[in-house]
């Protein structure tokens, strides 16, 4: 259990779960037997269960049993929660790294010393089957207002996200030097929901080193800002 923090005294949670490693040759999945349809109940003073012995590490660590390929190795849970005798569930839907393939988007930036307005979106693409779009901000935003620019991934369609879905998305953002192969760019994972439909960073790049002359960001007062966006999975609520 990540936070309880927003449970009351006394709280319980009734669960069944099954935890698996993915054999990547035959593409199947190491389920322990005592992991199927057993109910465990989390509280205040049991905030974990699992398996000490999972799988020995001689197995584990051998290729030719698929689990670890490449120093790559995929683990995932199926989770059906009961909660003070009220059922609530979602149906979550993981796709393979592997299958998971990013979609890259360029937008080319013109003239952009003259960017004045305090936001910028690029054009709508598709990854994923989901809508996306960039929101800079060439001055900043909040804290960095003024010292950085300011960069996000968005949803650009809410209208097809109902309450209890959420997409999981691992995404880089990043502004290309068009002297050398020395990008500034951040990534990471996060889920997406009605309540979170994008995430970036305020402290993207410093003004004055993305302007200062010679360090390739500015080249004939363009930027190109690219974005590589992954859908690994989508959970709905049941």
């Amino acid at each position: 259990m990540a936070d309880s923090s927003s449970f009351g005294s006394g709280w319980e949670v009734f669960v069944i779960f099954r935890l698996f490693v993915h054999d990547q040759n035959e593409d199947t999945y190491l389920i322990p037997q005592d992991a199927m349809g057993n109910e465990r109940r989390f509280h205040g003073l049991k905030l974990e269960w699992g398996f000490d012995q999972f799988i020995p590490l001689k197995e584990f660590n051998d290729a030719s049993n698929g689990y670890l390929v490449g120093d790559t190795c995929i683990f995932g849970a199926e989770v059906f929660v009961k909660e003070r005798n009220i059922v609530k569930g979602e149906c979550l839907s993981m796709k393979k790294f592997t299958s998971a393939s990013p979609y890259k988007y360029v937008w080319k930036i013109k003239n952009f010393s003259n960017l004045e307005a305090k936001s910028y979106e690029s054009e709508v693409f598709v990854a994923g089957d989901q809508k996306w779009k960039i929101e800079l901000c060439p001055k900043g935003y909040g804290v960095a207002s003024g010292s950085h620019i300011s960069m996000y991934l968005k949803l650009a369609d809410l209208s097809t996200i109902t309450r209890g879905f959420k997409i999981y998305v691992h995404f880089t953002l990043r502004i290309r030097n068009q002297v050398q192969s020395i990008h500034n760019h951040y990534k990471t994972s996060v889920w997406f929901r009605t309540s979170i439909d994008n995430w970036g960073w305020h402290e993207f790049i410093e003004l004055s080193y993305l302007n200062k002359a010679g360090n390739g960001f500015l080249v004939n007062d363009v930027c190109i800002v690219e974005a590589e966006v992954s859908v690994l999975g989508i959970s709905e609520a049941l």
